[in-house]
């Protein structure tokens, strides 16, 4: 298979390459088979898109929906509105779930009152429950998450299928299509995501220091969600 794996990432950001790592990690796929292309560096056409099996969204670093802090936010909306029009296999996480609920007409906050930032204990809902993919997961499970954004509206005619207590809209799948999305990140794994969270330790706990320890993060394992890349893959592989 080969997997085109989308950034939202400065040039200079060192989580770029750690991003990487996890996705080839956690799709257990051999390096070779993931093409990352950074949006900010170029937003692919849907024609480059389709030369691959699948398309995954990760991260942002320092990019917001909210802001909609650079000039690639267009583009992307377009080509991920052809996503779903067409049915391209798809699954996106984080920033990448953010950015299909304002594609497609929902709302996004910028609301650090309900940060997540570490393991949270989710819950599927009766939708979620019922959906092929995300419903593999128990009703109850422990993710992986970095956000201060979060999605306040669904788009029209799309189910949530996870919540947690701080941020209720945690997941969505388009119906009758291979496309789906979660705020949380089946790509990190405890360690991963705490490194990542070391590396934006600024922006979540300011003025914190290395000895000094960190007020917003939990540290828990999440080894259900670890199935769900490799889940999805199973699901596309040979269409």
């Amino acid at each position: 298979m080969n997997i085109l794996v989308l950034q939202a990432r400065l040039s200079d950001d060192p989580m770029m390459a750690h991003e990487q790592r996890c996705f080839v990690a956690s799709t257990g796929l051999p390096a070779e088979d993931l093409t990352f292309i950074n949006l900010p560096d170029l937003v692919p056409s849907y024609s480059e898109l389709c030369r691959h099996d699948a398309l995954m969204v990760g991260g942002a670093g320092h990019y917001s929906v909210v802001d909609e802090n650079a000039e690639f936010f267009p583009a992307t909306y377009g080509l991920l509105r052809q996503v779903v029009s067409d049915g391209f296999p798809t699954f996106a996480s984080c920033f990448g779930f953010q950015l299909f609920v304002v594609a497609l007409g929902g709302r996004v906050i910028h609301d650090p009152d309900h940060t997540e930032v570490g393991g949270y204990r989710l819950r599927l809902t009766e939708e979620g429950r019922r959906d092929s993919l995300i419903g593999t997961l128990p009703n109850e499970f422990v993710a992986q998450m970095g956000h201060m954004d979060r999605a306040a509206e669904m788009p029209p005619g799309i189910a949530n299928l996870a919540a947690s207590d701080k941020s209720p809209l945690q997941a969505l799948r388009i119906p009758d299509r291979p496309v789906w999305a979660t705020q949380f990140h089946p790509e990190l794994d405890q360690q991963s995501n705490y490194e990542r969270y070391r590396a934006y330790i600024e922006r979540y706990d300011p003025g914190a220091l290395d000895d000094v320890a960190e007020s917003s993060y939990q540290s828990v394992p999440s080894p259900e969600v670890s199935t769900l890349l490799p889940a999805f893959l199973d699901k596309i592989r040979g269409r």
